[in-house]
């Protein structure tokens, strides 16, 4: 029987890429694309339906289309970070999912950015999801920091301005998925019938401090409390990555434990064709970075740091 499937989040490039690579495939006869916003671009072959996280059209979009196969890769969220948002869209795909006579797959993208206790009530409840559903087949995939030319996440505006403040005594290493991997991923998972919670990265970490020198970006050491302090005077967006929920965004991915991809490259049959330095390299050539002479190339970079939050970061170095 040909395939109806539904994807959410398509207002994201990675969503869109996954809507359209599955609508190429054999045996998938029809793909909706759901999201509080539409995509930014045309999307032949894909029908876009809007959804609002705070009443029943996911319910309506799901009993509609006659979805067999979801895939739940996020509703409007790639460029914020407001994890009540991203908890609360899960939690309606996961009771979409059970409510529907009609969905036999589900596919729910996870990521390493979500803090502890945010992956485990997903977790939970999939898991919770599954026992009252055991037809229904689950697979889970918790992302590494996503990267790429068309990615833009807190973490990548972070590393992106021409002054960074790290902390101090600090040089985590992160690990990195490349866009292209991504979406290869979630389309062959989407089409097997695996079934679990499963690691998506490249196999290597990079140091931040690499990152940043080869995108020309200049660390500035603080204190912990000094990146407090910037939080507090970074007012009316001046600094994207200084807003609470960015800021937490950006610290849980730098310093999120090291994830294992084997069970899915074993489990599928893959393997990512990007190493998280090679993910990089390709999102630094994207913007510019720096030659091999160490000069900056050009490319568009925030504003980054104002008088006001170097005053303000020196006062808590100091401790004053």
């Amino acid at each position: 029987m040909a395939r109806v499937v539904l994807v959410t989040g398509v207002s994201s490039p990675l969503a869109a890429r996954v809507a359209q690579a599955l609508s190429e495939r054999p045996g998938v006869r029809r793909v909706i694309g759901a999201d509080s916003a539409p995509p930014s671009g045309e999307l032949p072959g894909i029908e876009y339906r809007h959804v609002d996280l705070h009443d029943g059209s996911l319910d309506r979009i799901v009993t509609d289309s006659g979805a067999d196969l979801v895939l739940h890769l996020g509703l409007d969220t790639m460029k914020g970070a407001d994890r009540e948002d991203d908890l609360l869209g899960t939690m309606r795909v996961l009771g979409a999912a059970q409510r529907s006579d009609s969905v036999r797959r589900l596919v729910v993208r996870s990521s390493a950015t979500w803090e502890a206790d945010d992956t485990a009530v997903v977790e939970r409840d999939t898991r919770s999801l599954q026992r009252r559903r055991p037809d229904l087949s689950v697979a889970v995939l918790k992302f590494a920091n996503l990267i790429g030319p068309s990615v833009d996440t807190p973490l990548t505006r972070y590393m992106d301005y021409r002054v960074v403040p790290t902390v101090m005594g600090r040089d985590p290493r992160v690990q990195f998925l490349h866009e292209d991997d991504g979406v290869e991923a979630l389309t062959l998972t989407a089409l097997s019938d695996q079934t679990g919670f499963f690691d998506v990265s490249g196999a290597d970490t990079v140091p931040l401090s690499h990152c940043l020198r080869r995108i020309g970006g200049q660390r500035v050491p603080v204190p912990a409390r000094g990146l407090k302090v910037l939080r507090g005077v970074a007012k009316h967006g001046r600094i994207g990555y200084a807003s609470a929920s960015a800021a937490r965004t950006v610290d849980t991915g730098l310093h999120a434990a090291r994830l294992d991809p084997t069970p899915l490259c074993t489990a599928l049959d893959w393997s990512p064709t990007y190493s998280s330095i090679e993910a990089f390299e390709s999102y630094a050539h994207s913007r510019g970075g720096v030659d091999r002479g160490g000069a900056p190339r050009s490319g568009g970079r925030g504003a980054g740091l104002r008088p006001v939050h170097v005053i303000a970061l020196a006062r808590a170095t100091l401790g004053r």
